[in-house]
């Protein structure tokens, strides 16, 4: 299940990746927004999204202006993993090496083709269980386990 969310400024974006989820054979889950809402907050958006990836043990990918916004409200649910994507590249080294869970697109600097390719490249990218990764990874989580409650 890859989970969806956006404010107003990611709305048509993310309605572009519903159909590409679709044609790819997908389940998706939007979870907002349902419509354009002009001066809607993101984190309205990037906290159940967040939840959601956490509890169902999925992927997510948020939307906004500078993708940064959501990025940064999205890593304060315990669990969740977010990164902003730049291109395919930073995005697959994000999802293997950094266990990314939560892809985080800035429509302000990516075009359609980009976005395409880096939603693609996260969803076929594995974690890779290589012992460096998995040590980086355990010392988030013991630290996330003291400070998030």
């Amino acid at each position: 299940m890859i989970f969806l969310a956006a404010d107003a400024r990611g709305f048509d974006l993310k309605e572009k990746i519903k159909v590409w989820l679709k044609d790819w054979g997908q389940d998706y889950q939007d979870l907002g927004a349902a419509t354009i809402k002009p001066g809607d907050d993101f984190p309205d958006y990037a906290f159940p999204l967040a939840e959601a990836v956490v509890e169902n043990q999925a992927l997510g990918i948020v939307i906004c202006g500078t993708g940064n916004g959501m990025v940064m409200a999205v890593n304060k649910v315990k669990g969740a993993r977010g990164g902003l994507g730049i291109n395919p590249e930073q995005v697959a080294w994000s999802k293997k090496a950094d266990f990314m869970n939560i892809l985080a697109l800035a429509v302000r600097f990516t075009n359609e083709v980009e976005a395409k390719a880096m939603v693609k490249v996260f969803l076929e990218t594995d974690f890779v269980n290589e012992p460096r990764y998995q040590r980086r990874f355990d010392k988030i989580k013991k630290y996330e386990e003291r400070s998030l409650k």
